[in-house]
């Protein structure tokens, strides 16, 4: 093979190459916590589920914790079972009282930390945690949900960063964005279409991450960079021919 040819064969090599590192950059930017709302209308009610995927190919997450926000507190706080996980709801003291339906609330639920009885999650695997909550405060407001995610080595990955700007920051907390009442006042009828089959167009437009298109994203950017190498690999095997007619 003559230096060009192997010149363009390199070239192809280092593009098929950028396309692997583009797929992969895209899947572990898609790989963190997430919470997806069943519904989102202030002064409802909601199942909030949380979505945990494990990163570590050597050790399994064997704990999540959610915070919950203080400063507008969800009252309702309840969890569904989850075989396999101990779930837990810690109450306490509020920083300050706040106003909620004309009440001066000072206590409300904290956290929420589910433990794994057994193996946990592992390399490969996912959970989905669920809670019932309610009632969303008035619409608008960004409710944040850092979450802390624990392996069985040890390591704790907090996801617990807010995005200032369009760029997302390496370890987001799961947020959602409540929305106008329903028309009863209470959010109920919301949460009663999304039960009849609307819970995926619901989550989608309130989720961080999920209504906003960047779940697309790693997916269009791996497409992307996998055209790219593929179109660098045809470009130099016909090149490599022609060098060899002549």
């Amino acid at each position: 093979m003559s230096a060009t040819p192997r010149a363009l064969a390199r070239a192809a090599a280092g593009s098929a190459l950028a396309a692997t590192l583009v797929l992969g950059s895209a899947a572990a930017a898609s790989a963190h916590v997430r919470v997806v709302p069943e519904a989102t209308a202030a002064g409802g009610w909601t199942v909030l589920t949380f979505r945990v995927p494990n990163e570590s190919p050597t050790s399994p997450t064997t704990r999540v914790t959610v915070d919950l926000p203080t400063d507008t507190p969800l009252t309702s706080v309840s969890t569904q079972p989850v075989p396999g996980w101990t779930a837990t709801v810690e109450r306490g003291d509020l920083p300050e009282p706040v106003e909620v339906d004309g009440a001066t609330i000072t206590q409300a639920p904290l956290s929420v930390t589910w433990t794994a009885d057994g193996a946990g999650i592992g390399d490969g695997e996912f959970q989905q945690f669920a809670i019932s909550v309610g009632p969303l405060p008035a619409a608008g407001t960004d409710l944040v949900l850092p979450a802390h995610q624990e392996y069985a080595d040890g390591e704790v990955v907090d996801w617990d960063q807010v995005a200032e700007g369009d760029a997302e920051p390496d370890y987001p907390a799961p947020t959602f964005t409540t929305t106008e009442a329903a028309a009863d006042g209470h959010g109920h009828g919301a949460a009663a279409a999304a039960d009849e089959g609307g819970s995926d167009d619901a989550a989608a437009a309130g989720a961080s991450g999920d209504g906003d298109g960047s779940g697309a994203l790693p997916v269009v950017l791996g497409g992307l960079g996998l055209a790219a190498g593929l179109g660098a690999l045809v470009v130099a095997l016909l090149a490599w021919r022609r060098a060899g007619a002549r």
